[in-house]
């Protein structure tokens, strides 16, 4: 679940960091620029562990930081194909049913993984499962859920536009830059409380 990546960035030290050592203004730099956030095809970035290797830095004209080149290792969290993992649900529709975790909540179970007598009922907003004739278990807003991590969606974004940086009108349905598919089908899955 939680991997040491090693990356290679360049970094902007400011002038008023000069008088830092390098391995802290770097680490506090490179932190500020990665913690929670996602690199495509690495995951999400919790924080810088270690550094590397650091560069001679590099003036720009017109520009009076620093800029240094820096192979370090951070902490990635990046669930791998097949892991377990229990969460919350946090919204359930007739798609499917939308579960968050403690520090991540772009994890979307598709009906079609969801357990074979499994419905959707409108009116209580859940999923209901009948394993058999007479037991009706359902799958509520804020029950802890466990699932199973079926894929990983990587979305490349495009930096923010002008009227997105001025707070304009921002598209809510922009598709996140990771986000998991999971499934819910086998013994074990589903609701917790299911199986205590």
């Amino acid at each position: 679940m939680f991997i040491l990546s090693e990356v290679t960035d360049l970094v902007r030290i400011p002038p008023q960091s000069f008088n830092i050592p390098i391995q802290h203004s770097l680490t506090d730099e490179l932190n500020k620029k990665l913690a929670n956030k996602v690199i495509s095809n690495l995951g999400l970035v919790i924080t810088v562990w270690d550094l590397l290797d650091i560069k001679d830095g590099l003036l720009k004209p017109g520009d009076g930081g620093s800029f240094v080149e820096v192979k370090f290792r951070c902490i990635v969290w990046k669930p791998f194909i097949g892991e377990v993992l229990t969460g919350w649900v946090s919204e359930c529709s007739p798609e499917g049913i939308k579960v968050k975790l403690e520090f991540f909540d772009e994890i979307f179970i598709p009906k079609s993984y969801i357990f074979e007598a499994c419905e959707f009922r409108p009116v209580e907003k859940a999923w209901v499962w009948k394993p058999d004739e007479e037991t009706e278990l359902f799958i509520d807003i804020n029950e802890k859920i466990r699932f199973r991590v079926e894929e990983e969606i990587f979305v490349n974004i495009k930096p923010k536009s002008s009227h997105e940086a001025l707070g304009l009108e921002v598209p809510s349905n922009r598709a996140p830059p990771y986000a998991l598919l999971a499934s819910c089908q086998t013994d074990g899955m589903g609701c917790v409380s299911w199986w205590d």
